[in-house]
């Protein structure tokens, strides 16, 4: 059950990092909101996996899904480059973050 409250952590992640675009400096009252509901979930889905996971792990996994996965929402969702090596550099977050998880003592 711990992998999963961390993987929505990331996910959760993701929805705050790119609730920061749209916050314009937490000037906007509805997207600030939705972004800090966003960071509470997702720090507070984190804390419980890490009750289990070890810290280096959990935490190494929640930002490599925090971070493919807002670069990936960028490149298909905001215009941002598609270029060959930034997707093979992803590539090697997502796989580092399933190396982890499959030598993670805790990964039964």
């Amino acid at each position: 059950m711990d992998w999963i409250y961390l993987v929505i952590a990331g996910l959760f992640e993701i929805g705050w990092a790119i609730g920061l675009k749209y916050t314009e400096g937490f000037s906007r009252l509805w997207p600030s909101l939705a972004t800090i509901c966003a960071m509470i979930a997702s720090l507070g889905l984190l804390s419980a996996a890490l009750k289990t996971i070890p810290v280096g792990t959990g935490y190494a996994v929640w930002t490599g899904i925090g971070a493919a996965g807002t670069a990936i929402i960028g490149m298909a969702f905001l215009g941002e480059s598609r270029e060959v090596l930034r997707i093979l550099c992803i590539v090697l977050i997502v796989s580092g973050v399933v190396g982890l998880k499959l030598a993670s003592s805790s990964g039964h």
